[in-house]
């Protein structure tokens, strides 16, 4: 149970912006493999699901002595940065809390237009 409390605070600290996405990751994906056996991990499945098709390879799955007799570590990649918005999406909506953290606004048409003639004469 404890695995699960610390997912589930790791989902509101991501939601609240106190935690990266790699971190949320890790989290995830070891909370998620270690309980495939037992089944529980299940909840976890909409996050992964993001985590899978964003960022695939993103854990490797090592030979261990132990139950379930492989052990879950992280490849050394960060998260892509265009995906993070739907895993930001599913941690809120498994953790059952809003996200906190807003993505900054996309200029507008003048500002992008502005920028545009800058670089045109700063060059």
């Amino acid at each position: 149970m404890s695995s699960a409390t610390s997912v589930n605070a790791a989902l509101a600290d991501y939601a609240a912006g106190r935690m990266t996405a790699q971190q949320l990751v890790g989290c995830v994906a070891e909370a998620y493999y270690e309980s495939r056996g037992v089944g529980s991990g299940e909840w976890l499945r909409p996050v992964m699901d993001v985590i899978e098709r964003a960022h695939p390879g993103v854990i490797e799955l090592s030979a261990s002595t132990e139950k379930p007799g492989f052990r879950v570590r992280l490849a050394e990649r960060p998260f892509p940065k265009q995906w993070e918005a739907a895993l930001r999406e599913a941690a809120a909506a498994v953790g059952g809390t809003a996200p906190n953290h807003s993505p900054l606004p996309t200029p507008g048409l003048f500002t992008r237009i502005v920028r545009a003639i800058r670089r045109v004469f700063s060059a």
